[in-house]
């Protein structure tokens, strides 16, 4: 885990990861407190996609990048650095410096194609289980779930 490149408000884009070959995450309604939207962009390709965590596709993403997905770009450049985001999705810049507002129009240039919304459950599914670890209590013990790697001091 790298530490985030600078801090970031969680109200609008609670979830954000460079994961599966896109940029993924979930990005919150302006408009209905209770709706959130699962927006994503492919590596290489940049096919994106945006619908809600009922899904239901989003009215903005029609031929182009939606509000969602460009308030997940910005968010994610936020976390990871520019540098690293337009890396991971393989986006050229022509100023040299890449900054979010320039990874998201080089990509908008390529006129990329929608995708289909098929990724928007299992990314859903790890923002909700992020989610869960917020309701624990505190505490020093270790979490089964969080123990990927064996002690170190283990004789072999």
């Amino acid at each position: 885990m790298t530490a985030p490149a600078r801090p970031r408000k969680l109200a609008k884009v609670p979830f954000v990861e460079l994961a599966d070959g896109r940029l993924q995450g979930v990005v919150s309604s302006g408009s209905d407190i209770e709706r959130v939207y699962v927006s994503s962009v492919a590596a290489g390709t940049y096919t994106f996609a945006c619908s809600t965590n009922n899904n239901r596709p989003c009215g903005g993403a029609r031929g182009g990048f939606c509000n969602h997905i460009k308030a997940l770009i910005d968010e994610a450049s936020l976390q990871y650095g520019p540098e690293r985001v337009a890396r991971y999705l393989r986006a050229e810049s022509a100023d040299g410096e890449p900054t979010a507002r320039t990874i998201t129009d080089g990509m908008s240039a390529t006129r990329p194609a929608q995708g289909d919304t098929k990724a928007a459950a299992p990314v859903f599914s790890r923002f909700l289980r992020h989610l869960a670890y917020l309701e624990l209590a505190p505490t020093t013990a270790p979490l089964p779930e969080m123990q990927w790697f064996p002690p170190t001091r283990t004789v072999a």
